[in-house]
């Protein structure tokens, strides 16, 4: 090698050295912290509760989902139905819960589930997952579970995208009221998440204009009087079905405009309050 060609050659060799540590990690190889990271995640994770299905399918890795509540592939009440049927699902018993050997279990305490008594002797690691009653109890929701199932960026990002979706929504019901109207004139009131999602997009909730509780009954004729502008149910009922739907369609309400969630959006504080919102302010907006 002649010696203009090793002064070039040795003008080289420092910035090789700087680049080195750059491209020492190949591509696909985890950085050792990501690695520690993955190795501390729980791999074996059971959800008591609707809510907590929902939230742990929207965030978990799918092996570690050792297994959802029975309702969560029911599509009347959860969001994630259709992934769920995928995924080990429990019949509420504390026997499934034992056998799947979780490292950590969500929405414990479950209150209404009968297996809780039996598995909180078992000093399980768990998340106790409160109801989201609004977008910040749900923020708070998924930053729990994100942070339980070692995946902190998901949920983080989620909500960024969450956040983005919401822009620009409370125009659309400019001040009108609407009242959320169920079966056997069961309204919906203040503090609720319905209640949350009607703020959110502008609506003026009847129950709360009223004084209403957070849960009561109203008559149709109570309702005829009121006259709202919108009457809010859930899409399954759309249709008269029995007794119970047949009150929502009495010909005493039949001029007030009906919009139409489906209950699976608004059953839970999770990502599907971004659907309803999203569908409660493209309806009125049309009207």
């Amino acid at each position: 090698m002649s010696f203009g060609k090793i002064h070039r050659y040795l003008r080289l060799v420092p910035c090789l050295l700087l680049a080195a540590p750059l491209t020492a990690a190949s591509p696909g190889v985890a950085a050792p912290a990501e690695e520690t990271r993955a190795k501390d995640r729980p791999r074996r994770i059971v959800s008591l509760n609707l809510c907590a299905d929902q939230l742990l399918v929207a965030l978990a890795d799918r092996e570690q989902i050792a297994g959802l509540t029975r309702y969560a592939s029911d599509p009347d009440m959860s969001d994630v139905a259709k992934t769920a049927r995928s995924l080990p699902v429990f019949g509420g018993s504390a026997e499934e819960v034992l056998a799947a050997d979780p490292d950590l279990v969500i929405g414990m305490p479950a209150r209404r589930n009968p297996a809780i008594a039996v598995l909180k002797n078992q000093h399980y690691t768990s998340l106790d997952l409160k109801s989201a009653h609004d977008y910040a109890g749900i923020l708070a929701s998924i930053r729990a579970v994100a942070g339980a199932v070692g995946h902190p960026e998901r949920g983080e990002a989620m909500i960024v995208r969450m956040n983005a979706q919401l822009a620009g929504l409370r125009s659309a019901g400019r001040g009108r009221v609407a009242a959320y109207y169920q079966r056997r004139g069961y309204l919906t009131g203040t503090g609720t998440l319905v209640d949350d999602l009607m703020t959110r997009v502008g609506l003026v909730n009847l129950a709360g204009k009223l004084g209403k509780p957070s849960l009561s009954q109203m008559s149709l004729e109570e309702m005829a009087m009121a006259h709202p502008d919108y009457i809010v149910i859930d899409s399954a009922t759309q249709r008269v079905s029995d007794q119970g739907t047949e009150m929502i369609h009495h010909p005493v309400l039949r001029d007030i405009p009906r919009v139409a969630i489906p209950q699976a959006w608004t059953v839970c504080g999770g990502p599907a309050y971004i659907k309803a919102a999203k569908a409660l302010a493209a309806q009125v907006s049309a009207r």
